[in-house]
């Protein structure tokens, strides 16, 4: 019986057949194919090992995040760590930021920034240290430390006409306002600025593109407001009438930014004091702009 049933199989796999395919309209012969079973099994056995393969390549590569639960996990915390990163830094960016716009007020007010030593002067007050840069009206503070660095007068003089130059000079600076000088930035008479004599209620201009660092009232320079440039520039004005932008507020080259003014102790008449400070050091504000 089971020889039978062997030798049945076995001629049912080897037995030969053909197709025909013949055209309905006249039955001519077009085409002819001779196959056996065994055949067709084995070329279904082949495709569908093959097409088993592909599927599983595919899986594995261009279309695992369609079919595997974890790549859409895997991805999730990628983006997760590169936004965690970008804060970390974003976040060292602004507590530095802050820690320098505090400092500079600080130095403004003639206070001690942070984390700094200071021993002041016998007989001198944080008040008499705290004048605005006025060659008449300049006060006992300002002097007794400026004569600290009397004898560095050459170098700075040097780095002045020199190193700042080929930092600054790609830069484009907005005339702050249209007037008349009327007293020229001068370090022998520790000057470190220009007074700039324009009409009533002129509006004051930003010199460049940059931030608000510090925009308040002081006793001996009235409205102050100080932007903080590319290329660690910073413009400070004195003696506005006005203050028009607050701290943290980004400003476009010629953009108004305050009033001119005749406010604060130390000055004689409506006016413009600018001062242009570049890695801590006085800069000529005319060496770069045009009033």
């Amino acid at each position: 019986m089971a020889l039978r049933i062997r030798k049945t199989m076995s001629n049912w796999l080897t037995t030969r057949y053909q197709m025909v395919v013949r055209n309905e309209e006249n039955l001519a012969e077009v085409s002819s194919f001779n196959f056996t079973y065994a055949k067709v099994i084995v070329i279904s056995l082949l495709t569908f090992v093959l097409i088993f393969i592909g599927a599983l390549y595919l899986a594995q590569t261009a279309l695992s995040q369609w079919f595997d639960p974890r790549h859409t996990t895997m991805e999730y915390n990628r983006k997760l760590l590169t936004m965690t990163l970008e804060l970390d830094s974003l976040k060292a960016k602004l507590e530095n930021q802050d820690q320098f716009i505090n400092n500079f007020q600080n130095i403004l007010r003639g206070e001690v920034p942070e984390g700094s030593v200071y021993k002041q002067p016998n007989n001198l007050s944080t008040q008499d240290l705290n004048r605005d840069m006025n060659p008449s009206e300049i006060g006992k503070g300002d002097s007794i430390i400026r004569d600290e660095f009397e004898d560095m007068e050459a170098t700075l003089t040097s780095y002045s006409r020199n190193s700042y130059t080929e930092e600054l000079k790609d830069i484009f600076f907005f005339p702050p306002i249209q007037g008349i000088v009327s007293s020229p930035y001068d370090l022998s008479i520790d000057h470190y600025g220009v007074d700039i004599v324009a009409k009533n209620n002129e509006p004051v201009k930003s010199i460049a593109d940059g931030t608000v660092i510090l925009s308040s009232w002081t006793q001996e320079g009235g409205y102050v407001i100080a932007i903080q440039h590319r290329a660690n520039l910073i413009s400070v004005v004195r003696h506005n009438s006005a203050l028009l932008k607050k701290v943290g507020n980004f400003v476009n080259a010629g953009e108004v930014i305050s009033i001119i003014g005749n406010t604060g102790e130390l000055t004689t008449g409506p006016h413009v004091h600018l001062e242009l400070w570049y890695n801590g050091n006085p800069v000529d504000p005319e060496e770069f702009i045009t009033f």
